[in-house]
């Protein structure tokens, strides 16, 4: 992976990254993903979104973003005058959506990979593909691939699954992924028989674990691990467990110079 150094922001925690400027945090990490953008605009859903849970938020935000024109048109020329590196997070209603959005994406300055996003808790709920099913999943991330330059890099995020977890990797890899990130939110209900999905602190033990299992069966598949990080030592246990980065997403809602602060303590250390 082409990145700066190993601590990277998750998508959909970090704003539009005009957030968390002036908080030392853009420059400190290896990339930025962007909240996960789709063909057309989405509202999201009712509040309220988000719900503690011991160890962990519980969440059903709904994928909310201004749809991929406000997005090139007020987004990413921001980060890109801000020389952030930017991996944009797809999902789509298609396959056909997923490659209008590689294609323009590809077509645009500023973009330095595309996370396809292959794992939302509610894919059918709020009229996604679902592409959790490995051979769907790895449909989605072939057309993404096919229509994007070589330069830019296709991380696909799974789910948490440990049942399938290899066999996912395994099928977007072979469908031209440079790297997968492990793992998205946990499916969960909030009190008010919504569903949603559970990060935090909660999920990283089997996070840890799906990192685990994928890098032992693909031991040349860059592995990106993601879920419940908080502390150095937390990030550390993924490097060790065979990612070669992490991302840092719910922290940031408690405190957004988190993934700086990581990424000056590791320094230089590498998997």
């Amino acid at each position: 992976m082409n990145l700066g150094n190993p601590v990277m922001i998750a998508s959909g925690c970090g704003g539009t990254g005009r957030e968390l400027d002036g908080l030392g945090v853009l420059d400190a990490v290896g990339a930025f993903v962007t909240r996960t953008i789709t063909l057309d605009s989405r509202v999201g859903g009712a509040a309220p979104r988000v719900a503690e849970s011991p160890s962990g938020l519980v969440h059903a935000i709904g994928l909310q973003n201004p749809g991929i024109d406000q997005f090139l048109t007020r987004e990413l020329p921001w980060l890109a005058a801000r020389k952030v590196p930017t991996h944009v997070s797809i999902a789509g209603a298609t396959l056909g959506e997923h490659v209008d959005l590689a294609r323009r994406l590809g077509q645009s300055p500023g973009v330095s990979g595309i996370e396809v996003n292959l794992s939302a808790p509610d894919a059918s709920v709020w009229g996604l593909f679902d592409a959790q099913e490995p051979f769907q999943a790895a449909r989605v991330v072939a057309a993404v691939r096919r229509d994007l330059p070589r330069g830019i890099a296709v991380h696909a995020k799974l789910a948490p699954d440990l049942s399938r977890v290899v066999e996912a990797a395994r099928a977007v890899v072979e469908a031209g992924a440079d790297a997968v990130v492990l793992v998205n939110a946990a499916p969960a209900l909030l009190a008010d028989g919504r569903t949603g999905g559970l990060s935090g602190p909660a999920i990283r033990p089997l996070a840890l674990r799906c990192v685990h299992e994928v890098h032992s069966a693909l031991t040349d598949l860059p592995v990106i691990g993601a879920g419940g990080i908080v502390e150095t030592s937390d990030a550390r246990e993924f490097l060790a467990a065979g990612a070669a980065a992490v991302q840092i997403g719910t922290a940031l809602l408690h405190d957004p110079t988190t993934a700086a602060r990581i990424a000056a303590d590791l320094g230089g250390e590498t998997p």
